[in-house]
């Protein structure tokens, strides 16, 4: 076992830190071993031993998840002290050299008129991989809508728009008549359609996500808003398959913070969702429900380009080469 203050490693019948003095018998039950307890520190713990393979973690400041240099273990930072990740997953990269990633992007900027030769008249000037941490956040939504009943408004208008030309053909039709027709039946029109209780129908709008919230506070300006990772090719994490030279970035957004957020995010895209698909929202209310959570290393490209003193930076999906943000473009 370790030393829960300092991460000491400790016989299993250790009473008191050999180290640090801290008393052991009181934060780790006697029948509770070694492997079947959760690693736990204190939030002062500079120091800790990872809880898979005994090698020493050092966090920098303001760091609140851990990845083991030496075998991948997830640690994370709570309010309880440190305690290992449940669930640590990986996507593999798919997307390895950066010409091919180079290719993808000049074909992203030149899309459209307005984008053509875009690339070609902008500097790279920094192309980035690194495997950044998401939280990812199962949500279930149920958002209820009331809005105008556009089948029933539909009649109405083409009920009215009818009667407004058999009056004014009846007006118009008498011997000088002349404009008096059409404007005392556009008039007596509007009367009939005037102040009335718009048809409204209640509609539901359900969706589940895998919310991805980026781990690191450093790079909230590429949240994603409305992407999704291909999660059928993630593997369990393994440090073995990051190819070499390639970061692991540690992260400082905890697990409760991403589920707040995702309620958040996803409970204004199902506002978006909805406001796309019916017309004239009168009511709308959503209930979230938040499932489980897994922290998902990806493979991430960061390009930034120069176009004419402007800055255009893109993240790719480095597993699907999917574009998760693009500022400036």
């Amino acid at each position: 076992m370790y030393c829960p203050k300092c991460g000491t490693q400790l016989p299993d019948d250790a009473v008191f830190c050999l180290k640090c003095g801290a008393s052991v018998a009181a934060a780790q039950p006697k029948e509770a071993s070694a492997s079947a307890m959760p690693v736990l520190a204190p939030l002062e713990a500079k120091s800790l031993k990872c809880p898979h393979c005994g090698a020493p973690i050092a966090p920098k400041f303001g760091e609140m998840i851990i990845t083991c240099e030496y075998c991948g273990t997830g640690v994370t930072l709570g309010t309880d002290g440190w305690r290992g990740i449940q669930k640590q997953t990986m996507l593999p990269l798919m997307s390895a050299e950066k010409d091919n990633v180079i290719a993808e992007i000049h074909d992203l900027m030149d899309r459209g008129l307005l984008h053509r030769h875009l690339q070609e008249s902008s500097t790279l000037e920094e192309l980035n991989l690194s495997f950044v941490p998401y939280w990812i956040v199962s949500v279930s939504a149920r958002t209820s809508v009331v809005a105008s009943d556009m089948a029933v408004e539909a009649g109405q208008i083409a009920t009215t728009a009818a009667l407004a030309g058999v009056m004014g053909s009846a007006f118009g039709g008498r011997r000088g008549g002349g404009f008096a027709g059409p404007l005392l039946a556009g008039a007596m029109v509007g009367t009939m359609m005037g102040p009335r209780n718009a048809a409204t129908k209640t509609y539901q709008v359900d969706n589940n996500y895998n919310f991805p919230i980026i781990a690191l506070k450093a790079l909230t300006e590429h949240q994603p808003r409305n992407y999704q990772f291909n999660l059928e090719d993630r593997t369990l994490f393994d440090v073995s398959k990051v190819p070499k030279g390639i970061k692991v970035l540690n992260g400082d957004v905890g697990e409760e913070a991403a589920k707040y957020q995702a309620k958040t995010l996803v409970d204004q895209l199902q506002s978006e969702r909805a406001h796309a698909q019916y017309h004239m929202i009168q009511q709308l209310h959503t209930d979230l429900d938040v499932a489980d959570t897994e922290l998902l290393y990806a493979p991430i490209w960061f390009a930034q380009y120069d176009h004419k003193g402007r800055k255009i930076i893109l993240v790719i999906d480095g597993n699907t080469s999917g574009v998760i943000n693009s500022i400036g473009l």
